[in-house]
């Protein structure tokens, strides 16, 4: 009597959905008479609703131990085995409900969920091996809704969704874990993965010891620790090659770094960079174009390749591409520094597109003065018009236009004035100075000294010399 009487007050509270005072009660009722089943189911049925699964497994199997007949006890077990992940003995369970009670509706769906969950199961064991973890945590999630208590399945959810860079939300599942289990090495596993990947290396290998510690045979833990300890010893040698100059040792270590582990896409992103800075140094600037696209490919935020892509550009003259790199990082982070490297690409892009007046004299841009005069005498005598009077019409059209191009750039890099803002990249015609309107012959007859101080004379077909009065 003292008993039922614990039971009621329990089943008040159940009512009122106050657990933990039900929780109470029915344990009461236990302890008064521990051969009672239905007092076992109750205080499952509480525990249930507390979401403490495991414990009301061990109420629900001790209820039909005591009366293997309790139909609700049965399905209470399989409502935990089910919750906590374990769909083959939840089957079993249901199984015997429907023994007990062929038309029981509730065993039959709860039948269907524990085999909807197998097969997500077995999906997810495929796609994982195939790398499509995108798959695998829907699958996850799907699972999850039948078996919310399932550390497993939160396990391989987090742990892919580490692999698809979403650390955030890997973490945030392992650490729920942690807080329930200090000691679960999976969850540790994973929290060390996050970490490896977002590369703090030294705190990802802690985790990884410590879910070795808790077990000594976790094979992907084992495998996650040497690789990251292998990682960071490759990368602080190349580091350390690289400033003591030995460039070709630290391309090779930064290249041994890359083969470890192609998954950890922070860390590769970084090796790449710092190899491509090292070919920068070999003045290989092709591959170090090469080595930081790869870099942004890993990781589309890593400003510092962008700036080192951009500098080779620059190096390569290939200023558009410059421009589109401080552009991207000028977005990102608008400093005075960011802001001056990209006016200086603007500028070179703009120079680029402009005529090549140091090109068509044939001259260094630090050439001196006489270096410059010296070239125009030669390049004017090459494309002066008399001179090609014999060739074809199409011949002397492009001979007069080169010997217009020589006068131009005769004008403007003899002029100190002028050579100074073509070369900071002012446009020249809206200083006033337009190109057009300017007579190459006047140019030509100022610089040798007017009428009768040359002349063009034949001395056979296609041969021509020069004098000078």
């Amino acid at each position: 009597r003292e008993a039922e009487s614990f039971k009621e007050q329990g089943n008040a509270y159940y009512a009122k959905k106050d657990y933990n005072e039900a929780y109470n009660y029915y344990t009461k009722a236990i302890d008064t008479c521990p051969n009672n089943a239905s007092y076992y189911g109750n205080r499952a049925a509480t525990l249930m609703m507390l979401g403490r699964f495991r414990e009301a497994l061990g109420d629900a199997q001790q209820s039909v131990r005591l009366d293997d007949t309790f139909v609700r006890g049965h399905l209470r077990e399989g409502k935990c085995h089910l919750s906590l992940g374990n769909a083959m003995a939840a089957s079993r369970c249901f199984q015997r409900v429907l023994e007990l009670d062929h038309k029981n509706t509730q065993a039959q769906q709860e039948l269907k969920n524990a085999s909807t969950v197998l097969e997500y199961e077995k999906i997810a064991e495929v796609d994982f091996e195939k790398r499509d973890f995108r798959k695998v945590v829907f699958c996850m999630d799907r699972a999850l809704e039948f078996a919310p208590a399932c550390h497993r399945f939160k396990i391989l959810k987090a742990e892919c969704l580490a692999l698809l860079g979403r650390y955030p939300e890997a973490q945030s599942v392992a650490s729920d874990i942690l807080r329930m289990d200090s000691t679960n090495a999976d969850a540790l596993y994973v929290r060390g993965l996050c970490l490896y990947y977002e590369d703090c290396i030294e705190k990802a290998v802690q985790f990884f010891v410590q879910a070795l510690r808790m077990a000594p045979d976790h094979e992907k833990a084992c495998l996650a620790c040497r690789n990251a300890k292998a990682l960071k010893a490759k990368k602080e040698d190349g580091n350390k090659a690289f400033k003591e100059g030995n460039y070709k040792l630290a391309y090779e270590l930064y290249t041994e770094a890359l083969g470890i582990d192609p998954n950890n896409i922070k860390t590769n992103a970084k090796l790449y960079c710092n190899r491509g800075t090292v070919n920068l140094k070999l003045r290989k600037l092709e591959e170090a174009i090469d080595d930081c696209t790869n870099a942004v490919k890993l990781d589309d935020t890593y400003i510092k390749a962008y700036l080192r892509r951009a500098q080779c550009y620059m190096d390569t003259e290939q200023f558009e591409d410059a421009v589109r790199d401080y552009e991207k990082v000028y977005q990102t982070e608008k400093t005075k520094e960011h802001k001056q490297l990209l006016k200086n690409a603007q500028v070179e892009l703009k120079k680029s597109k402009r005529k090549d007046y140091y090109k068509i004299l044939g001259v260094d841009k630090n050439a001196s003065e006489d270096e410059i005069k010296k070239a125009y005498r030669k390049r004017a005598l090459m494309h002066h018009p008399d001179r090609h009077s014999g060739a074809s019409a199409e011949v002397q059209k492009e001979e007069e236009k080169k010997f217009k191009e020589v006068g131009e750039a005769f004008t403007i890099l003899s002029d100190p004035k002028k050579k100074a803002r073509y070369d900071s990249g002012q446009d020249l015609e809206e200083d006033g100075l337009n190109m057009g309107d300017f007579d190459a012959n006047n140019i030509f007859k100022a610089f040798f000294g007017g009428p009768g101080g040359f002349s063009f004379e034949a001395s056979g077909p296609g041969n021509f010399f020069f004098q000078f009065g």
